[in-house]
């Protein structure tokens, strides 16, 4: 691996404005405490954000009130077209966004307007669903009348995590807009600038003041704000367990509905007669894409036992190759968002070798600043090993052999996750068999990190509740109600 010399290039950083952003406009915390923003690339402050906490979440959830009793009563068409405004707009600001994405972030810049174009994506897909949200007539027989009304909640909340911050706050807003309700997002601390500049495009697009509010600040402040609100319909976070726990318990308080995506160690299972070359390709894109920062990295690779040299050594040869270094340069791999996660990570992989796994391979030079972490590949890992079984969330990958089907299975769910897992296999029948047999939300086949906007995404255990993306992400920012009717009879 090579490590990317700086070009010194340098996005806009903070949108213009300062604090929160409420009502449709620019707002200032209630006291004067702020948060800095560092660029992982070089561990610099880039901006200063508002501290929020509980009155500033009230301000927002106030704001978010009257814009929901607006937009409830807007027409199902106008909805998809307003949504389609704000794609527009969103698009037209895609390479400003991918920019801020990246100081913020760090991952590569090419990384960050993919993501950029997924969150156009999103508000065009659920812009076509706005008019199609329907619902039911219940036959009772003679004289009687029973049918259901699919409404929106009303306030909407969401806790949006740091590993892709536009990404995930459009992947909920979007079908919360296309239902009728008005959101509160809370972004991560440390990478808030883009959900900021998104609650501008918002305002521009058209939508009435309070449609979509942003509170930065820490979890444990205004995170846990927007989690206990009594104003709150319904609330999506996507974050750690421990974090995940604390959200529910909150929202446990006014029995607020929420969906959550907490993590997991998703399983890659390699069967002998796959394309090896290919399934390194897949494998290396599993555990070190965004610096193996996504809840469904794919980062334990389970393999036939007869292959399983043959196969390391093609992807440590690939890993090997990567690119490392600022994300505005466009590497293959960025740094990880903080000091305090790569010393995380690092503490795994010290860990891993204590317990007695292999390190394949040695680790390239790295940027002399910045968090940076270079992919590690262990061997001689046994499933009772913290690095088998817990989300390191980054880019390490712990290989385990397996003889035949069951063992392959039984491996895949030897952990308390269950949220992504990918086959790689010729035999389409052993494919469809492995998929059906594994605790798992979401299977992929002969690929990773396949599917899109449309395809519901979410896990079981410890991975969360609920599912996001498709047309089922709209029941969670919907409510039913039921009608009864006794009809008299003609006389």
């Amino acid at each position: 691996m090579s490590a990317v010399p700086s070009t010194g290039n340098a996005p806009a950083l903070a949108p213009a404005g300062a604090g929160h952003h409420i009502a449709g406009e620019w707002a200032d915390g209630h006291d004067d405490r702020t948060l800095a923003v560092e660029d992982p690339s070089t561990g610099s402050t880039v901006a200063h954000v508002a501290r929020g906490d509980a009155t500033d979440v009230g301000r927002a959830v106030a704001a978010a009130t009257v814009a929901a009793r607006r937009l409830r009563s807007t027409a199902p068409a106008d909805r998809g077209r307003a949504l389609r405004a704000l794609a527009a707009e969103v698009d037209g600001a895609r390479e400003e966004l991918a920019l801020l994405e990246t100081r913020d972030t760090g991952k590569p810049l090419s990384l960050s307007r993919s993501e950029i174009a997924g969150c156009v994506a999103y508000l065009d897909y659920y812009a076509g669903a706005a008019d199609k949200v329907q619902g039911e007539t219940i036959p009772l027989g003679p004289g009687s009348l029973a049918y259901t009304v699919r409404e929106p909640v009303g306030v909407t909340g969401h806790i949006v995590p740091w590993n892709a911050p536009l990404s995930m706050l459009c992947r909920s807003v979007a079908p919360a807009l296309a239902t009728g309700n008005a959101a509160v997002v809370k972004p991560a601390e440390q990478t808030p600038l883009t959900a900021l500049r998104f609650a501008e495009l918002v305002t521009a697009a058209g939508y009435p003041p309070g449609t979509v509010n942003v509170v930065t600040g820490l979890g444990a402040e205004a995170g846990h704000a927007l989690a206990a609100h009594p104003g709150i319909g319904s609330l999506t976070f996507t974050g750690s367990v421990a974090t995940g726990r604390a959200v529910l318990r909150a929202a446990a308080e006014h029995i607020t509905p929420v969906v959550t995506e907490l993590g997991g160690k998703s399983p890659q299972i390699v069967f002998a007669d796959a394309d090896l070359d290919d399934v390194a390709a897949q494998v290396v894109t599993g555990f070190t894409a965004n610096t193996g920062q996504y809840c469904d990295a794919g980062s334990r690779l389970l393999v036939a036992r007869p292959v399983q040299a043959e196969l390391v050594e093609r992807i440590v040869a690939r890993a090997a190759a990567l690119s490392i270094g600022p994300g505005i340069d466009d590497p293959d791999l960025g740094p990880l968002v903080s000091a305090a996660h790569r010393g995380r990570v690092q503490d795994y992989v010290d860990t891993g070798v204590a317990e007695g796994a292999v390190v394949v391979g040695t680790p390239g030079p790295l940027p002399p600043d910045g968090y940076f972490c270079a992919p590690t590949t262990f061997t001689d890992v046994t499933p009772d090993m913290r690095i088998a079984r817990e989300e390191i969330f980054g880019p390490v990958l712990a290989v385990l052999p397996f003889d035949d089907e069951d063992g392959a299975v039984a491996l895949a769910d030897a952990t308390d996750y269950g949220l992504g897992t990918g086959i790689h296999t010729r035999d389409v029948d052993r494919a469809l068999r492995i998929a059906h047999r594994v605790d798992a939300g979401y299977v992929m086949i002969n690929e990773y990190f396949g599917g899109g906007t449309a395809v519901p995404f979410g896990g079981t255990g410890l991975s969360g509740t609920g599912r996001e993306r498709g047309l089922v992400a709209l029941d969670s920012y919907l409510t039913l109600k039921t009608v009864v009717a006794r009809i008299a009879p003609t006389s």
